[in-house]
């Protein structure tokens, strides 16, 4: 089976709801086409929140037919290749689907397979991840159980969907132990392959004054390789010599690594990382000017959040629709990205930077303080604005 589409957009997540919306609402709207195989949209920055037993993850869901705009064709399948050269894309179910302009907005990875040992014990036995729908429950089962002991939280050494996250389960779990009495006789543990807490320096400093507050204990360059549910071991690497060292664990979560889609990793759309590979400015394909990606599995060297996908869209439309004219693309992205970072129940910093590193802050005051407006924005002010405004190509 063979069909055509003059845009076709690859993936019904954040990024590729929002560039449909957009596309449809836009003058003279081409005719549009959705790739999507899952029945189910979630809105993830909330299991930070479901993990601390905030929130029930029920509320996080909602069925993927309601966001998929008037108009746009949705082709609820799964994109097995890309045929760059042809302008084409083959799907699971054997459908060859031809474009005018491809967008790619198919996500990130979870790269479970590559910890050895954690494979049929996720969710069991004291290990657990807020970085899938069907876990995030387990970890607040495990926070509101723990008697003391150690409690590890990993950041791994590729790239994640929203990189604050591994850290904001932490600082609930040590106010929701310290609620219960039982962080006296508990060790709270961040071992991560990074550096340093955040890539940021101006956010960096106030999450640094905070982990020495709430007496967590850094082990930086070090990279979850290997869990051993049997002994409750957790193996890191040293990122900075490639020695192992171990710790013993009571409560694990487990940030996975994350990689581009293997479609994408398969593909000439792929750089050397396995990212789509486009301009960072234009959002445009380096070699193939018909196709354009945005969010986590291109190739833009900004943290992989919802926020950034908000500021990326706009600006992916508008050079598509120049380039449908005959036009070059102007529009650029500056890099921006936001990072609500959940520094306890009630409490947030709000992270907003640029490609350089640069605060980015949308409100008159010192975002790198913590402020429980800023927490009651993520909890309540965000969900509706995306919900409402962002997949609907309105914000």
């Amino acid at each position: 089976m063979s069909e055509h589409h003059s845009v076709l957009v690859l993936g019904g997540g954040t990024g590729g709801l929002s560039v449909a919306a957009r596309l449809q609402s836009s003058f003279a709207a081409p005719d549009v086409a959705l790739v999507e195989p899952s029945e189910t949209h979630y809105y993830q920055p909330l299991w930070t929140l479901v993990g601390g037993g905030v929130f029930d993850k029920e509320v996080t869901a909602r069925p993927e037919a309601d966001y998929i705009p008037d108009g746009v064709t949705w082709i609820r399948d799964r994109v097995v290749k890309l045929e760059p050269r042809e302008s084409a894309v083959v799907t699971a179910g054997g459908r060859r689907v031809t474009y005018d302009q491809l967008v790619v907005a198919l996500g990130i990875q979870l790269d479970w397979h590559k910890i050895r040992g954690l494979e049929g014990h996720l969710g069991k036995g004291g290990i657990v991840s807020n970085y899938a729908y069907d876990l995030v429950d387990s970890t607040w089962e495990a926070l509101r159980t723990f008697d003391g002991g150690n409690a590890v939280f990993t950041f791994p050494s590729t790239p994640v969907k929203c990189a604050g996250a591994p850290q904001k389960i932490m600082y609930l779990a040590d106010e929701h132990l310290r609620k219960r009495g039982v962080r006296d006789r508990s060790r709270v543990i961040f071992a991560s392959a990074g550096a340093g807490i955040f890539g940021v320096k101006h956010y960096a400093k106030s999450l640094e004054a905070i982990v020495r507050r709430k007496g967590i204990e850094t082990f930086y360059k070090h990279d979850l390789v290997e869990v051993r549910p049997s002994s409750k071991e957790a193996v890191f690497r040293r990122t900075d010599g490639g020695t192992e060292v171990t710790f013993s664990y009571d409560l694990l979560h487990v940030v996975p690594p994350q990689s581009a889609p293997d479609v994408i990793k398969q593909s000439e759309l792929a750089n050397e990382a396995g990212w789509v590979d486009v301009h960072k400015h234009t959002l445009q394909h380096v070699r193939f000017p018909n196709v354009f990606s945005l969010g986590d599995a291109s190739s833009l060297p900004t943290s992989r959040t919802g926020a950034a996908i908000r500021k990326q869209a706009p600006v992916l439309v508008e050079n598509l629709l120049a380039t449908r004219a005959g036009e070059p693309p102007r529009a650029q992205y500056d890099g921006y990205a936001s990072c609500p970072l959940v520094t306890g129940y009630g409490k947030l910093i709000l992270a907003e930077f640029d490609y350089d590193g640069r605060p980015a802050e949308s409100f008159p005051f010192d975002q790198s303080r913590e402020r429980y407006s800023m927490y009651a924005l993520k909890a309540y002010g965000l969900p509706e604005m995306y919900w409402n405004g962002m997949l609907r190509g309105r914000m």
